[in-house]
């Protein structure tokens, strides 16, 4: 509709059209991870008004999670077989949908087909895996720093609207924190509608940084892939010991991130006397050290050992978790969790994805992280619930704090028995290349 001559207008003024789809896509993922953390701020106010425990909610916000996980892998074929505007603009009405219905619920089962399965479904079917299939479609250089700015719109989703959020809640009720994100999703839909293209070659163009005078590559036709195509790329990776370490660490991540404070982290400061406000704000703070750190990762991954990056981002995380229960929820302490925790929030995947798309092949890379994206949010689901049914048994949130301090290190650790990637694994016959 008006891709075609904002994208001739841009040429003109020597400014390539790849990066409107990168802010397009930053504000998919900002109003999406809105939309996923605002959940955690209304953990007690759902409990006041239905009577449903943390537990209870808790094991909603996990199917949440969950469905965000597997979506991945089948996100890369819906993005290629129905174009990356439509599944976005798709993706976003499920969330706009799901957060609205959800002002009308009395039921918990009302509760876990709108937050649970609605939202989950929605956000998964762009997810990180968004970020993956731009980067590799839409650029032939800066991948990693392109990456790193698309997965720190996570962190800036929670700066701004968690404690914007929060506040609403405490003067105005829990539904109408729901109204500025349920606008954000709508717009960003419309955004994305007017100006959202597949490829490069839909405007005429070659990717960012394609070497000077490469002619533009025809319209491909449509893709032949099914359902199954996941499964084969699964199958054709599943014998690597990278893909399960990623995997694996993965996990972790999730575990130690969505799952656990981007969900507890305001109940966790409620049992500490902190009320919803200020430990929205610090979670907010997370968000902008986490803005500059991932974009940081990002920049780094290009240039150094991604597997060291990872090993000290690990490493990091870990040690602020185990810090977090000494803190004493006061300002410097928490403060100081804010900043050390916050620099690698998301500052993993920068490197994750750089090593993806370098043990399997750019063609690969989109698909292959989706599978390993899977691992990190059944990871959130694990620690979302378990985190709830530990402060349903034992009135506390430490033991889970440990639990993922621990786990962070063993990571750290497992992170450097990958070696240093060789040559592209090349794509079996059964997997298009372009199934990413």
């Amino acid at each position: 509709m008006f891709a075609q001559p904002f994208s001739n207008w841009l040429q003109r003024r020597g400014l390539h059209f790849s990066w409107v789809i990168v802010a397009l896509t930053f504000l998919t993922a900002l109003t999406s991870s809105a939309a996923l953390g605002l959940p955690g701020a209304l953990l007690q106010p759902l409990s006041k008004e239905f009577g449903w425990d943390v537990e209870q909610i808790s094991s909603a916000l996990a199917v949440r999670f969950v469905l965000f996980g597997l979506m991945g892998p089948f996100a890369a074929i819906l993005m290629e077989r129905f174009g990356l505007r439509n599944v976005v603009v798709t993706a976003l009405a499920l969330v706009a949908a799901g957060l609205a219905l959800a002002t009308q619920m009395s039921q918990f089962w009302h509760l876990v087909a709108l937050w649970g399965i609605m939202l989950g479904v929605g956000s998964g079917m762009t997810a990180l895996v968004l970020s993956a299939v731009v980067s590799n479609r839409w650029f032939d250089t800066h991948r990693g720093l392109v990456v790193g700015v698309l997965t720190a719109s996570s962190a800036t989703g929670q700066l701004i609207f968690l404690p914007v959020g929060a506040w609403l809640i405490e003067h105005f009720g829990w539904r109408m924190a729901v109204i500025p994100v349920f606008a954000a999703c709508a717009v960003v839909a419309v955004l994305v509608f007017l100006f959202m293209r597949n490829r490069p070659n839909d405007v005429g163009l070659t990717p960012f940084g394609a070497a000077p005078g490469t002619p533009v590559a025809p319209l491909a036709p449509p893709m032949h892939i099914t359902f199954a195509t996941p499964f084969k790329v699964l199958a054709s990776v599943s014998g690597n010991r990278v893909f399960w370490i990623l995997f694996g660490t993965f996990f972790i991540c999730g575990l130690s991130t969505n799952g656990l404070i981007q969900t507890h982290f305001i109940s966790l400061c409620g049992d500490a006397g902190l009320s919803a406000v200020p430990a929205a704000s610090v979670l907010a703070m997370m968000g902008a050290f986490d803005l500059v750190g991932t974009i940081a990762s990002g920049w780094l991954s290009d240039r150094y050992d991604n597997r060291k990056l990872l090993f000290m981002y690990y490493g990091l995380r870990g040690l602020s978790l185990f810090w977090l229960p000494y803190s004493e929820f006061t300002l410097y302490g928490l403060s100081l969790f804010a900043m050390f925790y916050g620099l690698d929030w998301i500052a993993t995947v920068p490197p994750t994805v750089r090593l993806v798309g370098a043990t399997f092949g750019k063609e690969k890379a989109g698909m292959v992280f989706g599978w390993i994206f899977a691992g990190h949010q059944l990871g959130a689901a694990v620690a979302a619930y378990g985190a709830g049914r530990i402060r349903t048994l034992l009135l506390t949130y430490n033991p889970a704090l440990f639990a993922a301090g621990a786990a962070c290190l063993v990571a750290a650790a497992i992170v450097l028995l990958i070696r240093k990637p060789a040559a592209a694994v090349p794509l079996a016959p059964a997997v298009s290349a372009k199934a990413a």
